[in-house]
């Protein structure tokens, strides 16, 4: 499983995002389950790296499944439009 850190804003984005790429690549499973429960401070980059990140899990052919969504990051991916991109599991 794939853990997003405390903190998701602009200047650690690259880094982040690139860690987790990495990690969707390594995932042998065809599911990249992402647990979402530690961030505490996040604007709206958090949703880019998620998009990214799903974009890399369907083209190798796998799925992407947050856990531990704060709320306020769903909040965010709704206003957006973007929510059902972003599937969580229970």
């Amino acid at each position: 499983m794939l853990r997003l850190p405390k903190t998701l804003l602009h200047d650690t984005a690259t880094a982040t995002l690139a860690e987790m790429l990495a990690g969707v690549r390594a995932e042998p499973s065809t599911s990249v389950a992402v647990d979402a429960s530690a961030l505490q401070r996040f604007d709206s980059t958090a949703l880019a790296v998620l998009l990214a990140l799903r974009r890399a899990a369907l083209q190798a052919g796998k799925t992407l499944a947050l856990q531990g969504v704060p709320q306020r990051l769903q909040d965010l991916a709704t206003l957006y439009g973007i929510a059902e991109l972003l599937p969580s599991q229970a």
